[in-house]
């Protein structure tokens, strides 16, 4: 069985409206709730072998807090494809994994789109109710995946859990 880890980068900052969006940090809540996450991915025993990484900076900042928390060392790859990326650019990404459990930090709409179009038989009906209503920034939904990467569909996986910063305060 495999692991898929999807997580909207923590809250970032808006406070210079001149810099791009690519180069936007991460503000003071998304600077607290990072950690936070990376603890509680710990507390649960949900270990990524491999990071799937958006190169914008909050996402990155994201990943840096998160991976401080772990017990293991986890390599991280920065793939351009996340960017923004639209749910099919998501998915063609995740089949490319070489790991057995895959964590994807990036951005909405499209990581939200892309978890309610995964999530299939078996899937905890209340779990994606919640997502439908609201991805936001910090949270995380969990997908357990029976086949490899490569043959991932939409409706191919069972969305098991979804944690909210809110959750973990």
């Amino acid at each position: 069985m495999r692991q898929l880890i999807i997580l909207r980068h923590a809250k970032s900052s808006w406070d210079d409206p001149k810099l791009a969006d690519f180069d936007r940090p991460l503000g003071p809540r998304g600077l607290k709730t990072a950690p936070l996450i990376g603890r509680e991915l710990s507390r649960r025993g949900w270990l990524p072998d491999l990071a799937l990484v958006s190169p914008a900076l909050r996402t990155r900042d994201t990943w840096r807090l998160i991976a401080a928390e772990l017990p293991k060392h986890v390599p991280a790859e920065f793939s351009e494809e996340l960017y923004e990326a639209a749910a099919g650019a998501i998915l063609a990404r995740v089949r490319q994994a070489k790991a057995k459990s895959l964590l994807v930090i990036g951005h909405n709409p499209g990581l939200q789109s892309f978890t309610l179009r995964l999530a299939g038989a078996g899937s905890d009906a209340d779990v994606f109710r919640k997502i439908e209503v609201k991805f936001p920034t910090g949270a995380l939904a969990r997908f357990t995946v029976k086949d490899g990467w490569a043959n991932l569909e939409f409706g191919g996986a069972r969305l098991t859990d979804f944690v909210r910063p809110k959750d973990l305060a």
